[in-house]
């Protein structure tokens, strides 16, 4: 219903070129451009810049992208609300989160959609922190997973959990004889930190720097893949919340042991869309089994 056109020129904005977005829409290149000149020829205007081989919207190309990506979201509209009329279980659903929580939530999601949705295409999207708000809002994603989401008018938050925050360790390790622990019972082993990158390095130095402990961490790293690894490796101790490591707790390679600093907040996990009209019935799918999952880690 819609000409390629729109979807090539979102998807050179995208791409940042047109070789790169003709490797993603699966085309020659010159088929990308090719449709890329003749809407310029239509419009009379250039859409882009062409400056030292990069390509820059010009300010008629950021009212024909904003044009662009409208239309084409509400073609999703226009389609989920077809498949709901023929009662079909099927469409598309995207979700943009980060590579941690990417690994600790979203294989238990994508399993969970198989088994009840079979028709159902996901595109789980792994970007970092800032990109992953922002693929909501510019209509890439259908929905997003993040923490410490700031109230922003474009987003519609569909579900929060509160995460406390405890210190990973090895199985054996001295911390698991105790029920819970403190940040200064930490201190004196090797701590594998997350980086500045990550939210929770915030989270973690304010409550170090109210409660006056001095940390010199041994690592640390913006996965928290690896930092799970290191920890079952022995070769210290981390920091993060329980959903981060509920592989890790029940196949046993890890322990998880709350912390009790009153200084130390939770982190606070948020689903969001784009605010205005509600999520396609895909997305809505989604969303469904994305909470189910998170609350049903949040009562292990």
């Amino acid at each position: 219903m819609h000409a390629k056109v729109l979807r090539y020129f979102v998807e050179v904005v995208r791409a940042g070129s047109i070789r790169k977005a003709a490797e993603q829409l699966h085309v020659v290149p010159t088929a990308v451009n090719r449709q890329i000149l003749n809407l310029e020829e239509e419009l009379g205007t250039p859409l882009f810049e062409r400056i030292h081989n990069k390509l820059r919207l010009t300010p008629v190309g950021e009212i024909v992208l904003a044009h662009a990506r409208s239309t084409l979201r509400e073609f999703e509209g226009v389609r989920a609300r077809v498949d709901a009329v023929r009662g079909l279980r099927q469409g598309e659903a995207s979700l943009a989160t980060t590579t941690g929580l990417a690994s600790a939530l979203l294989p238990t999601v994508a399993l969970r959609c198989r088994v009840a949705h079979p028709g159902l295409h996901l595109k789980l999207l792994d970007l970092p922190n800032a990109a992953v708000l922002r693929a909501v809002a510019e209509g890439d994603a259908d929905l997003a997973l993040a923490y410490d989401v700031p109230t922003t008018a474009g987003l519609r938050t569909l579900f929060t959990s509160e995460w406390l925050v405890g210190a990973v360790v090895p199985p054996g390790h001295a911390l698991t004889a105790r029920a819970t622990t403190t940040l200064a019972d930490c201190v004196g082993f090797p701590l594998i930190l997350p980086a500045a990158s990550l939210s929770l390095r915030a989270i973690l130095d304010g409550a170090f720097g109210r409660a006056a402990i001095c940390v010199s961490p041994v690592v640390e790293s913006s996965s928290t893949a690896l930092m799970r690894a290191l920890v079952a490796q022995q070769q210290g101790i981390t920091f993060l919340n329980r959903l981060d490591v509920q592989e890790e707790l029940r196949a046993g390679r890890l322990v998880f042991v709350p912390l009790r600093d009153t200084s130390l907040p939770t982190q606070r996990l948020s689903l969001v869309t784009r605010a205005g009209a509600g999520p396609s019935a895909a997305a809505g799918l989604l969303a469904e089994l994305v909470i189910d999952c998170l609350e049903q880690a949040l009562v292990r």
